[in-house]
C-alpha cells in the first residue's frame, strides 16, 4: 500500500536514529507535542534511546504534527518491516484498531489505551497510585493547606491523575483544599504553556502553594510560573525536578520509558495482551534526586514509601476514576 502525496509532503521524511534504513528493527511514533516535550513523549524517547545505547542497534521514529497522520504513519512503518511498532498515547487507539488487522505478522504496542487485537500489546498505568503518593508530599509541603492540579485535555485519564492526587492530599490533611482545573477539551490542551501559566496564577490567587501539572507541554508553563511566583510544583511522567532545582517538590514518575525499553528489547517476540504498570511493579512512583533532596525530608519519604508498600500489598486501595468515572473527594 503506497502513501499519498499529501502524507509525504506533510511529513517530509520519517526521522531515523543514526540514519538507519526504513526496514526491520523497532519503531516508535510519538504523540502530538513532540519527543522533546520534557514529559510523556520525552520519557518514551528516553526508553528507546536507552535500548539503542545498550544494544548498539538503531530504531526508527516519527513525530506526528496532526491527527490525520496517525494511521498512515502506522501503515508506513508496518510496510517497511519495522517490528515492533510502539505508539505513545491513547489517541492511537482508533487508527491502530483500523490498521493492526492488515499486518498480522507485525507486533504493535500502544501506551495508555487498550486495543483488543491478537498482535497488540496494550500498556496502561495506575496513574492514580503515583498521583496519590505525590499528593501526600504536596499536603506535607503546603503551608496554606491549599494545593492545586492543572490537567491538560479534560478526559477520564487526566481526571484519574487529579482524583488520585486529591486522595493523597486528603489522606495526610483532611482539612486541605484541592483546586482542580483542566486546560481545555481538545488536543491543543497538551501544548498550551501560556494557558497553563494563567491557570496556575489563578490557583495561586486562591491560596495554592503546591501545584501538580499533568498536562504534557502545557505543564512547562505551570512549572515555570510556580517557580516565578515562589510556590512549589510537581512534575509528571518524566523526572522534571531538574527544570527548576529546589522549586519542583517532586515528579510523578510514569515509566513510559520502561514500557518502550521492554518492548524494544523483546523485539518481534514482544508479549501481546493487556499489561498494567503500577506501584507494585515500579511502573509509577515519585522522583527523589539532588534537585529536590532539600524539599523532601526523611520523614516525608518514609511516609510515602510506607503508603507505596501498602498499595503494593493491597492494604491501601486508591480509587481509580476510570473504574466508574467518579471521584469520592473531588468534583469536576
Amino acid at each position: 500500500m503506497s502513501l499519498t502525496k499529501t502524507f509525504l509532503s506533510a511529513t517530509a521524511a520519517l526521522a531515523l536514529t543514526a540514519g538507519s534504513a526504513l526496514a526491520d528493527g523497532p519503531a516508535i511514533i510519538y504523540d502530538l507535542g513532540g519527543k522533546f516535550d520534557k514529559s510523556f513523549n520525552e520519557s518514551a524517547f528516553g526508553g528507546a534511546t536507552r535500548w539503542a545505547e545498550e544494544s548498539g542497534e538503531e530504531f526508527a521514529e516519527f513525530e506526528i504534527t496532526s491527527d490525520a497522520q496517525r494511521e498512515q504513519a502506522i501503515r508506513r512503518f508496518a510496510e517497511a518491516g519495522n517490528n515492533p511498532i510502539v505508539m505513545a498515547g491513547f489517541s492511537w487507539a482508533t487508527p491502530l484498531s483500523e490498521a493492526a488487522g492488515d499486518y498480522p505478522d507485525t507486533k504493535f504496542v500502544i501506551i495508555d489505551m487498550v486495543v483488543d487485537a491478537p498482535n497488540v500489546r496494550s500498556v496502561v498505568f495506575n496513574e492514580h497510585e503515583g498521583s496519590y503518593l505525590v499528593g501526600m508530599l504536596a499536603a506535607e509541603a503546603s503551608e496554606t493547606d491549599t494545593v492545586s492540579f492543572v490537567g491538560g485535555m479534560d478526559i477520564p485519564l487526566i481526571r484519574k491523575f487529579a482524583c488520585g492526587y486529591a486522595q493523597g492530599v486528603l489522606a495526610v490533611n483532611p482539612d486541605a483544599t484541592v483546586i482542580s482545573n483542566m486546560t481545555g477539551t481538545t488536543p491543543a490542551a497538551w501544548n498550551d504553556p501560556v494557558k497553563g501559566s494563567e491557570l496556575t496564577l489563578s490557583q495561586i490567587g486562591q491560596g495554592s502553594d503546591v501545584v501538580f501539572a499533568a498536562a504534557g507541554g502545557t505543564g512547562i508553563g505551570v512549572l515555570g510560573t510556580a517557580a516565578d511566583e515562589g510556590i512549589l510544583s510537581i512534575g509528571v511522567d518524566a523526572n522534571q525536578n531538574y527544570l527548576y532545582p529546589g522549586q519542583v517538590l517532586t515528579s510523578m514518575l510514569k515509566r513510559v520509558d520502561n514500557a518502550v525499553y521492554e518492548a524494544f528489547a523483546a523485539g518481534d517476540g514482544v508479549e501481546v495482551g493487556f499489561n498494567v504498570m503500577g506501584v507494585a511493579n515500579e511502573g509509577v512512583g515519585y522522583a527523589l534526586d539532588e534537585f529536590n533532596s532539600d524539599l523532601v525530608t526523611a520523614e516525608m519519604q518514609a511516609m510515602v514509601d510506607e503508603a507505596a508498600a501498602s498499595i503494593t500489598s493491597g492494604e491501601l486501595m486508591v480509587h481509580d476514576y476510570m473504574s466508574d468515572e467518579t471521584c469520592p473527594v473531588l468534583e469536576f
